[in-house]
This record gives structure tokens, sequence and C-alpha cells, in this order.
């Protein structure tokens, strides 16, 4: 197939650029206002003519983008130019879970609701729709329960702060409330459950869009099957939120018409799972820290633990461990058959990155969700099983609510492990306790141990981010050192 005419069109000579460009002619020019996916084509033309801009979208209004991203993305695999057209795509009415999974890409931009700055209390869990009537009779009750208890301890904790915080001379009232209020979310929102509805608002390219749908097509959960389905039946209709209605068209439709599940993912996790079942010897049991940092020195080593970890429930230093005393033979084998079910148009798994530093971190899943939000850094996770417990906030204790807190927790997870997984993970609190790997450079582990220590954060994330810099402080002493982290002991309750 021939590329696309790039000869210029006689109407536009006047705009190609000059050598010598004279006092009028701008340099800078601002293009508004294009579909995605025009813009992505306009951008791709325009990097293989002589042409102006201006000429490029005037030539994009008389031919059919359509058939030039069907030829060179889809079919010739120029998928950097997916790249140049971007979607804005709000997700609302879904669960915690299914949001938390959504924004896992690594090109990823956007934001989630506020856990500190908005009511969660107000709105019943999303329902998995895996379950049925028997599982939605334990389900449903006990998602009820725990939002009631994250009402009655956010009024609880509110007052109890008033009490203890009064109010600052020159601080106004509304201003006081807000405070106070957003504090008190932050220890009630333990026991929001994993399915309570959220929105999230996001700006992708198409390609990160493509890779997103694709992910959750595959997802383990139906709530996301469906959602990566939805996703790309959007792409393909006029938006429902559209600046200028009268001007509206599909943002995406060739995206949405090829768009399919990442079979090779789906199908390397479950290979993977499998191999590690017959072949891993039993755990080792020791007892590991809450925050442990490495620094693997061994790549193929580090590849093989990276591709183990997301289908076990060990920490990462013990499959590290494992895998340098491993043969040569034994890792290649592992990596085969994270390898056997891709094809030709399949990139290597995000497990084959890799970063200097890798911290494995047992943390709360509210924590994780704040911490997830760093783009920087290569993350994976483990399964949500609520084996390894669930935090409780020292305000929780101050308040004197610890007995309920504790009886409101065991409730939980006591009809979480009477439901049957993955729909079972809707049900876990945000106090749940579970393990997850950041690997990062340097600048990276300085900049979320410097951020997120601040006393404007989340307790929870704050004694991660501290841990971070401790650890690298021993791992690394010459770096470490700088590092201006925040201790958790140093507090502004009334700094937002």
């Amino acid at each position: 197939m021939q590329p696309p005419d790039t000869n210029p069109h006689p109407r536009y000579h006047s705009l190609l650029p000059d050598s010598s460009p004279g006092p009028t002619q701008k340099r800078v020019l601002i293009a508004a206002g294009l579909p995605p996916e025009k813009c992505a084509y306009a951008l791709a033309r325009y990097s293989r003519s002589p042409d102006s801009i201006l000429a490029s979208i005037e030539w994009v209004r008389t031919h059919d983008s359509a058939r030039f991203l069907d030829s060179f993305y889809f079919q010739y695999g120029h998928a950097s130019i997916a790249d140049l057209g971007h979607v804005v795509l709000c997700l609302e009415g879904i669960s915690e879970l299914a949001a938390t999974e959504a924004e896992d890409e690594p090109l990823w931009d956007g934001q989630a609701r506020s856990s500190r700055y908005q009511d969660f209390g107000k709105a019943a869990a999303v329902t998995p729709p895996e379950f049925g009537p028997a599982e939605r009779a334990v389900y449903e009750p006990a998602s009820v329960a725990l939002v009631a208890a994250y009402r009655e301890t956010h009024a609880a904790v509110d007052a109890y702060l008033r009490d203890r915080l009064p109010l600052p001379e020159g601080m106004k009232p509304d201003v006081y409330a807000r405070n106070i209020a957003a504090r008190a979310f932050d220890v009630a929102r333990y026991f929001l459950p994993f399915g309570i509805p959220t929105g999230v608002g996001q700006i992708t390219s198409i390609r990160t869009l493509e890779k997103q749908i694709r992910r959750l097509k595959v997802s383990e959960y139906q709530e996301l099957r469906d959602l990566g389905a939805e996703m790309a039946a959007a792409c393909a209709a006029p938006p429902a939120a559209a600046w200028d209605p009268a001007s509206a068209e599909p943002v995406a439709p060739t995206l949405a018409k090829y768009v399919s599940g990442d079979v090779h993912l789906q199908q390397s996790r479950r290979d993977l799972a499998q191999w590690a079942a017959q072949n891993l010897p039993a755990a080792a049991g020791g007892a590991v820290e809450d925050v442990d940092l490495m620094k693997p020195s061994d790549v193929s080593a580090d590849i093989v633990a990276t591709l183990l970890y997301p289908v076990t429930d060990r920490p990462f230093r013990e499959l590290y461990e494992m895998a340098s005393a491993m043969s040569a033979a034994r890792r290649a084998e592992v990596i085969d058959v994270a390898l056997r079910s891709r094809s030709r148009h399949d990139d290597l798994l995000r497990e084959f990155r890799g970063s200097p530093y890798a911290f494995d971190i047992v943390m709360d899943i509210g924590a994780y969700r704040d911490l997830h939000r760093h783009r920087r850094c290569h993350q994976f996770r483990q399964g949500y099983t609520g084996r390894l417990g669930y935090s409780t906030p020292q305000l929780i204790r101050d308040c004197g609510l610890e007995a309920r807190y504790a009886t409101a927790m065991d409730a939980a997870f006591a009809a979480m492990r009477a439901l049957p997984e993955p729909g079972s993970h809707y049900l876990l609190p945000f106090a749940a306790k579970s393990r997850f790997l950041f690997k990062m450079d340097f600048a990276e582990a300085e900049y979320i141990s410097r951020l997120r220590s601040g006393v404007k954060g989340h307790f929870s994330y704050r004694e991660v981010a501290w841990k971070m810099k401790r650890k690298m402080e021993e791992l690394e002493p010459e770096l470490g050192r700088l590092i201006e982290a925040t201790p958790p002991w140093v507090e502004d309750p009334l700094k937002r």
C-alpha cells in the first residue's frame, strides 16, 4: 500500500517552511479542536510532508483518517502514530477496585475522586456482577455495615479533633471545618469497601487507551471486562460530554473497531501461576519488614522473580534469592513459560522492565490507592487475599474506638472469606493489607519519599514514605542522605 499523498497542495505553496522566515510568519502554531484520530492523522502527515500544519489539517478535512489509521497503525504496526491523538475519558459509578485497576498504566494521566474531600458514605457499594442471589445476600449487608461504620467513625473523629484542636486564631471557621472534616475522613476511609463507587477522569494517547482496554478486557473481574467493552464502544459513538454538541463526532472509531483482549497477558499469568504451583518449594515463612529494599544485581534472576511475584504470595526478596540460586536453564524455563503465548504483535510483559531499586511494600490498600498514582516506576501487585490482616489508625485508639473498629473489621473479613473470589475482593476495606512491588530509580525514590512524607499527606502513606527513606539510607548512605523526608511524628493536622 502506498503512503498517504505528501505532495504539497498548490493552494498551500505559500505556507511551506522558509529557512529565513519573515517578520510576519508565525513559528508557533497551536492546533485545537481536532478529534483525536484526525489529530493523529494530521500530525502523522505533517511529519511526512513539507507542508505547514495548516495544510495538513486542511488535507485531513477531505481525506479519510480511519482508512489511514487502519493501514498504517493497525496493519503496519506504526504504533507511534496513535501517540499523536489524545482522548479525555471519564469512568463514573465504577468501584474503587475497578478504578485502581483502570489506572494501572505507566503512561496514564488522570484524577480519581478524593476520599479526603468527598463524602463516600452517601452511596451503596457496587455489587460484583459475578454474584448471584446467594452471594448478594452475604455481600450487600456486609458492605452496608462498613459504610455505616464509615459514617459513624467520621462523626466521632470529627468531634474528637474539634475538642483536641480548637479553632486557631486567624483561621476562618469554614476553612477550619473543612480541615477537620478532611482529617476525619482520613480515618473513616479505612472502613470503605473496595466496592464503594467512585469516578475517574483520564487523558491518554490512543495507543495507551488501546493498551488499557486490551488489559481490562482480560481482567479477572467481570466489572472490568465489561468496562473495557464499554470504553471501546464509547470511542465509536458521539461523545456524551462534548464542548460543542453541534460538531461532536466519535473520538476514536478505528480503535474501537480493532481493539481486542490481551490474550498473551491473560495466558502468561495462568501459565506462570501453574508453573509456580507445580515447581516452587515451600515458602520460607520468615519475618519480613513492611518496607524492604533491594538492589538486584542479576538481571535474569530479577526478571524471573518479578514474573513470579504477582502469581504468588511470597516476598520479592525470597523470590529473588530463589531465582539467583536456580540454574540458568531453570531461569530460562520460567521466562519461556511467560513468553510461550506471545505473538509477534505482543510487547514484552512489563515484568521485563526494570529499575535499580526494588521496594517490596506491605501496606493497606488505601495507601496503595494513593502511591499507585506515581507513574515513573514499575508496579506489580499480588492477589487481594486479605490474609495479611488490616491496619488500625492511631486515631482510632485515641478516640476509644478500637474495640468497635476490630469488631467491624473482623465481621467484614469473615463475610469476605464466605464469598467466592474474585468478587469477594470488593468487600475488602481500605484497611486491608496487601503486598506491592515498586521498582524505581533514585530520583523517583527521592521524590516519593520527600513528597509523600509531608505533613499534608495521609498518615498511612507517610509512614511508608519515611521507611523508604530509611531503607535507602541503609542501602545507599551517600544517596540516602539527600532525601529530605519528614518523620511521621511531625504533624500539623490543620494543614492540607
